[in-house]
C-alpha cells in the first residue's frame, strides 16, 4: 500500500477532500485538491480551510515517508503552521512539501533522547504554475511512551 492509500484510507479529510497522492519521497510529496463546487469560497476558488488541509496533507505526506520507519518508537505530530494565500487560487490546486532539514540529522536527535521538531515548507499552486499560497508545517517527532 502507498502512503497516500494509507493515509486515504486512515485520514477522513483526505477522502472528504478527494485528495490525490501524486508523488511521495522522503523529500517532496505533491497532492492535488480536485476542482469540486462544495468546496469553493466566495470567489469560485477553493475555500481557505480546503487550501489548508491540502497543505497540511500533503505536509504529512512527506513526514511519514520520510520517518515512517521511526513509528515504532515516536509519532509524527504537527505542532504549528502558518499559511499564506498569495493569489486567488481558481480550479484545481496541487501542493508540493519539501522537508525542510536533513531526515538523518532529525533521527539523530531523536536518538539523543530529544523530542526533535522540524520545518516541511509547502507550495501551491494553480494549474497555471501561479504560486497561490505559501505554507510551513512545524513538526515533532514525540517519544512514544
Amino acid at each position: 500500500m502507498s502512503i497516500g492509500e494509507l493515509l486515504a484510507a486512515t485520514v477522513p479529510m483526505v477522502r472528504t477532500l478527494n485528495l490525490e497522492y501524486l508523488e511521495t519521497s522522503p523529500e517532496q510529496a505533491v497532492v492535488a485538491l480536485p476542482d469540486q463546487d462544495e468546496y469553493r469560497n466566495h470567489v469560485g476558488g477553493p475555500h481557505a480551510g480546503a487550501m489548508f488541509t491540502l497543505g497540511e496533507s500533503a505536509s504529512g505526506a512527506v513526514v511519514l515517508a520520510a520517518f515512517g520507519d521511526q513509528l515504532a518508537r515516536a509519532v509524527p505530530l504537527p505542532v504549528n503552521a502558518e499559511i499564506a494565500f498569495k493569489k486567488i487560487a481558481l480550479g484545481p490546486v496541487r501542493a508540493t512539501a519539501t522537508l525542510g532539514r536533513p531526515a538523518a540529522d532529525v533521527v539523530a536527535e531523536l536518538d539523543a533522547g530529544e523530542r526533535p521538531e522540524f520545518p516541511v515548507t509547502v507550495a501551491i499552486q494553480r494549474a497555471d504554475g501561479a504560486v497561490t499560497g505559501e505554507m510551513t508545517v512545524t513538526w515533532t517527532l514525540r517519544p512514544n511512551g
